[in-house]
């Protein structure tokens, strides 16, 4: 298990190259109105936009596609959820499961939700790849007036996620060493995992604390002003980023209002 938060997009690109609190808040201000409908149009029609923008930002699909790959799990079990567990069970019959039938109904259902959380999450795991995240922590405090002390702590804390995946290999080598496996027995299995689970949380409560220490000996906690070894500097074409993605969100929205597919959650 690796986890890696590092950007790996072209950073010669011209939306990468923005100010990483004027792409968060595009990412916002993006997919927030898209929450506003449950039909299939809407986040159909924000999907194309954002594929059409990627090479703005010098992210390529093949990137795209393994950090989405927890969207595919969570397309899933949404999918299973909604076949299961649907109320509304219109349309034509598809597949009969036994007493659970499956309708397009269901599926029409269960198509809009996938890609409402497609809509939704993918720029967002944009930004992510095309920002460095001390970057993004200067930038919440030069430009977005966050509290210092949130902002670094938790770039602090977003940089021990990648120790975790480490940790949990050390921890699996070394129970095999002692020992300690289990073999084909699904039980020992998830009894391992649970064990090797809390281990991991211990180490990195532990882990937190020293660095917690640490960082308060070192005077991030302190309230006299700080100097930035980066400056970050919001630029007019950080204001029209903001700008046009509200505006497509918008025109997105009411595209769907005149075509008569808005269906609104309230």
């Amino acid at each position: 298990m690796t986890l890696s938060f590092a950007p790996v997009a072209d950073p010669s690109a011209p939306l990468a190259r923005r100010n990483p609190v004027a792409k968060v808040g595009a990412a916002l201000l993006f997919s927030m109105p898209l929450i506003a409908t449950m039909d299939p149009f809407t986040p159909a029609v924000a999907l194309a936009v954002e594929l059409l923008v990627l090479p703005f930002f010098g992210v390529r699909i093949g990137v795209l596609a393994r950090r989405s790959t927890p969207l595919l799990l969570a397309a899933a079990g949404i999918l299973v959820t909604m076949v299961l567990f649907a109320a509304d069970r219109g349309g034509e019959l598809v597949v009969s499961l036994g007493p659970i039938d499956v309708t397009t109904g269901v599926l029409a259902t269960a198509g809009a939700l996938i890609l409402r959380i497609f809509a939704v999450a993918l720029p967002g795991i944009v930004v992510f790849a095309t920002t460095d995240p001390t970057d993004l922590a200067d930038a919440l405090v030069q430009n977005a007036k966050a509290p210092a002390r949130f902002a670094i702590g938790a770039l602090a804390a977003f940089r021990l996620v990648p120790l975790l995946g480490d940790e949990w290999r050390s921890l699996s080598l070394a129970r095999r060493a002692r020992g300690v496996d289990a073999g084909h027995n699904p039980a020992a299995r998830v009894r391992l995992f649970v064990s090797t689970a809390f281990a991991l949380l211990v180490g990195a409560l532990r882990r937190g604390v020293r660095l917690a220490v640490a960082m308060d000996a070192r005077g991030f906690d302190a309230e006299t002003p700080r100097t930035y070894a980066r400056r970050q500097h919001f630029t007019p074409a950080d204001t029209v980023l903001l700008v046009l993605s509200l505006l497509t969100a918008l025109a997105i929205i009411a595209a769907s209002v005149a075509l008569g597919h808005f269906h609104p959650v309230i």
